[in-house]
């Protein structure tokens, strides 16, 4: 019921997110702002069978992420394209409208990128904002207004180190990875309670530094992870996990790249696949469902440049999407 984060393609990994709070502490900031490419309207219909809002945080309208929704209906997400001088600001999404600052105590940036129903959320936060934006990424979770750093413990990091939490259910175990030395990414899970880390594997890799590059993108209750790898031939696949072993390859048909963010309790899915390349390369949104297969789902304002991030128990959707300015818009979609 979470998601990461963040945008795969368009937006580096390197680039945590940025926020500062005065002390760390979460604090109350700008109000809703409901915003439409060129005045456009911002609910709208389409024939996924959706009905779309876009909402950005009044404090940076050009660029926003929609990162994970809980069944409480609050958001996680960010401000801030990460560019130098332009950092990203965590923050939670209340129902009601109201943003909330999130962001680790001492950090240039910060991304808030899932949570749970029990006021845990997850993310990852950066001491660097860089003109490169090849920044250093360390894992966190926050509860109780607590903020706690969470690292995979491995002498072979990428430099600087990456290393970002992406989900988190409501047992407190939350999904993520770290990037080794090789460039390769490596999912996994931690427990919060027993501070345990646990790798997620592609059936058959060893568990060393050796296989196919993974993240664990989310969670649901029943322990279920949702990501993408690198498959054979190289190929960048969605996967779902079941939590007893079974490990489902998901790539929606004619795709250059297909990428899970997020899962429900009911094993809906969701993410972003690819088609085409360069300068000719388009993405959309998705849905899974076990039995149904793949839905696409594009913001109207947004066709051919949608992310699907998040999902709930009641199958809405959080995301983002390009609009025709640039921008990059948060999207909700309600079924």
């Amino acid at each position: 019921m979470n998601s990461t984060s963040r945008k795969l393609r368009k937006t580096s990994w390197r680039r945590a997110g940025a926020a500062v709070a005065a002390s760390g502490a979460i604090a109350v900031t700008a109000a809703l702002t409901l915003a439409g490419p060129a005045g456009a309207s911002t609910t709208s219909a389409s024939t996924s069978g959706y009905s779309f809002r876009t909402v950005n945080n009044s404090h940076d309208v050009t660029f926003n992420q929609l990162l994970g929704v809980n069944n409480r209906g609050v958001i996680a997400g960010y401000f801030g394209s990460g560019a130098q001088g332009h950092p990203n600001k965590g923050y939670e999404l209340l129902p009601w409208g109201q943003y909330v600052n999130e962001n680790f105590p001492g950090s240039v940036q910060t991304q808030v990128t899932g949570l749970n129903d029990n006021g845990v959320t997850v993310g990852f936060w950066s001491t660097m904002n860089t003109a490169s934006m090849t920044n250093n990424n360390f894992g966190f979770y926050e509860s109780g207004g607590r903020f706690h750093n969470v690292n995979f413990p491995t002498g072979d990091n990428a430099s600087p180190p990456v290393d970002q939490l992406l989900g988190v259910n409501d047992h407190d175990v939350a999904v993520g990875f770290y990037t080794n030395g090789q460039g390769s990414n490596r999912g996994y899970e931690y427990n919060i309670y027993s501070h345990k880390f646990t790798r997620v594997l592609v059936p058959g890799a060893p568990g060393g530094q050796a296989g196919p590059s993974l993240t664990a993108a989310a969670i649901n209750n029943h322990g279920d992870v949702a990501g993408f790898y690198t498959a054979s031939g190289g190929a960048t696949d969605a996967f779902l996990r079941l939590s007893w072993g079974k490990f489902i390859t998901l790539a929606v048909p004619g795709a250059s790249m297909t990428q899970a963010f997020g899962v429900n309790d009911s094993d809906e899915v969701v993410g972003a696949y690819t088609v085409g390349s360069g300068s000719n390369a388009q993405t959309h949104g998705f849905t899974w469902r076990p039995g149904h297969g793949f839905k696409t789902v594009d913001d109207p304002h947004g066709i051919g440049a949608t992310t699907v991030n998040g999902v709930n128990d009641r199958g809405e959707l959080v995301g983002f999407y390009t609009d025709a300015a640039g921008n990059t818009d948060g999207m909700i979609a309600m079924p």
